[in-house]
């Protein structure tokens, strides 16, 4: 027969017991020790305890007297356990000097396995050396037999009654601390989904604004100047009108590659996979420039090298500040602006300077660095330490003033 379903109920009925006695200890210290009670005292009603005594005419109201200690200070065996033992213990020694011999003193194993399982070692060492004592006075007192017959089966009783207590006390604490892990690990995984969350929502926030914040930039140059211009020449305004809907839809086409790399699909209705387009890379500058020179920018640009297998994550790095910081000369430069870009690629890294001639406030195109209102510096910051890059932003000296946008990405280690 399997013994499986067997080990299965008796797992059940320790669980119950263990949650009955959380719940309730109260009423369980009461059953116990009703239990013990009512078994003591049949005992010695019946006469029962004459059939092992070695006095059997010993005073029967100190019999009961015993009995009543024996049993009774089990309800605060768990309170007061030390308090317990030793009056057990007195009420032992009573015993053997007696002769009564009442098997009742077995209950002061029940209180060796609570100071097993709640107090130090050291406490149940001493408790074990008292142990001996009443069953060497009751063999000095009524000896029967050799002494080995009557202090060694105390000292075995105890021994492993104590060494169940130790056992008992080993699995809880064992239980508990992998509790307290199983707690610590679940925090621990709470704070990394947090900081997880928090860090894609700062990537997102990055990406929305280096899409959306530049393409408006645009537009609203491009809107500017049309309107400008369309009492004077419509054809510019045509132009404008033109580079409007170009840029407008090229700032579509990056927030719906964003969004769907975001989007989470059903897994009962799976969705066709969108044709995504890669994110922007350094092969993209030119059409940035172009965007920008449209938009009324004079835009100057130089390459020295090719970025020969530089990874997409550090393209669009370098493609995001130099957008930012011509995104900022657009917006507060001031009419009469230019800029130039420089991008060398070299044994050391990347390096990407993007200076203007711009005729903004002290920090022009970059309120955030006074304040905490944008976010153009602190995003290149941020994608910049990602590849533990660097990063130098600043007005230029008078002559020619102007700000400067310097970048320096390093070579990605092969290590």
């Amino acid at each position: 027969m399997d013994a499986q379903p067997l080990t299965r109920h008796v797992e059940r009925g320790v669980q119950w017991v263990r949650a009955f006695d959380r719940r309730r200890p109260l009423a369980w210290d009461l059953l116990l020790t009703g239990f013990f009670v009512i078994a003591a005292f049949i005992d010695v009603a019946g006469d029962g305890w004459r059939n092992i005594a070695d006095n059997k005419g010993a005073p029967l109201w100190l019999v009961y007297a015993m009995t009543a200690v024996f049993s009774v200070p089990l309800l605060w065996r768990r309170r007061h356990p030390l308090t317990v033992y030793g009056l057990m213990t007195v009420t032992a020694l009573v015993n053997s000097w007696s002769g009564a011999s009442l098997q009742a003193a077995l209950t002061l194993l029940v209180v060796v396995f609570n100071i097993a399982i709640r107090l130090p070692t050291r406490t149940l060492a001493w408790t074990y050396g008292l142990t001996v004592v009443p069953s060497v006075v009751g063999h000095l007192r009524h000896p029967r037999g050799s002494w080995d017959q009557q202090v060694v089966p105390a000292l075995m009783s105890f021994a492993i009654v104590a060494l169940l207590g130790i056992a008992v006390r080993t699995r809880q604490e064992y239980t508990a601390s992998l509790v307290q892990r199983a707690k610590q690990l679940e925090v621990e995984r709470d704070q990394q989904a947090q900081l997880a969350t928090n860090a894609e929502r700062t990537r997102i926030a990055r990406e929305m604004h280096d899409i959306i914040g530049h393409n408006l930039s645009v537009i609203t140059t491009l809107a500017d100047g049309g309107s400008y211009a369309a009492a004077k020449s419509p054809e510019r305004a045509a132009q404008a009108l033109t580079a409007i809907g170009t840029t407008s839809r090229q700032a579509l086409t990056e927030l719906r590659r964003l969004l769907d790399v975001l989007r989470e699909e059903s897994p009962e209705a799976p969705a066709p996979a969108p044709a995504l387009a890669p994110q922007p890379a350094l092969t993209d500058l030119d059409q940035l420039i172009d965007g920008v020179r449209a938009a009324g920018l004079p835009v100057r640009s130089t390459v020295h090298g090719r970025p020969d297998s530089l990874p997409a994550g550090r393209q669009l790095t370098v493609y995001r500040v130099v957008q930012e910081a011509l995104t900022n000369t657009l917006k507060h430069g001031g009419p009469e602006a230019t800029a130039y870009v420089d991008v060398a690629y070299g044994d050391d890294g990347v390096r990407a300077t993007v200076t203007d001639t711009g005729v903004g406030g002290t920090l022009a195109g970059f309120p955030n660095s006074s304040s905490s209102s944008g976010r153009g510096l602190t995003g290149m910051r941020e994608r910049t330490a990602l590849y533990d890059g660097t990063l130098e932003a600043g007005p230029r000296r008078k002559p020619p003033g102007g700000w400067q946008v310097e970048l320096h990405l390093p070579k990605e280690s092969t290590q």
